[in-house]
């Protein structure tokens, strides 16, 4: 993708995103400068991936729903500002491996691990946990808070990068569990603190 056609993207995601829903960054500055990053964030509306990276100096590379690609304007602009497709059903080894290169490559990466929006037993996925270990990539809890309503309030909170070192089973392997749950704790936390649950 062209670095003008990512330029036009997050130019016409600015425009919506601050000027209709009046966004507020938070936290930003602990974002790392360089290195493999993953930002893991709650999941509330098909419009948070353009959302999660917006506010960045550094791209953001998203998995997003296949389908999502096929929606008119929303289509464009996740694809404008580095999502990539996701087959309905599960991740597919293509998009694992496309993940893992972005990492390796020392990029970053948005994934919602509470997999569909606002799902019911708030339960999580691995796949975040397992690519941030196999990559040894940090990661970044973050929040989207309010409703994407026209001219309400809607605040991202990015959190500080987690140290999953410690999520090890009892063997001393790492464990992708752990580390899934330090992940959406981490979440729920930022959640908790700005007057929202997920």
């Amino acid at each position: 993708m062209s670095n003008v056609t990512y330029g036009l993207g997050k130019i016409l995601c600015r425009m919506i995103y601050y000027g209709l829903f009046r966004l507020s960054v938070h936290g930003r500055d602990h974002i790392p400068e360089q290195g493999p990053i993953i930002l893991c964030s709650n999941h509330i509306s098909n419009l948070d991936p353009p959302l999660v990276g917006l506010p960045l100096t550094r791209r953001v590379h998203f998995m997003a729903k296949e389908e999502l690609f096929k929606v008119p304007v929303l289509g464009y602009l996740i694809r404008a500002v580095g999502a990539f497709p996701v087959k309905r059903g599960g991740v597919s080894k293509e998009s694992i491996k496309t993940a893992l290169t972005l990492l390796k490559q020392g990029k970053v990466l948005g994934i919602f691990p509470e997999g569909t929006r606002r799902s019911q037993d708030g339960a999580a996925k691995r796949g975040a946990a397992v690519l941030a270990l196999r990559a040894h990539a940090q990661v970044v809890p973050v929040a989207i808070v309010g409703r994407y309503k026209v001219f309400s309030k809607l605040a991202i909170y990015y959190g500080e990068p987690l140290d999953l070192s410690d999520c090890k089973d009892e063997e001393g392997n790492p464990s992708p569990d752990l580390a899934t749950e330090k992940i959406m704790q981490a979440i729920q936390a930022l959640l908790d603190a700005h007057g929202k649950q997920s």
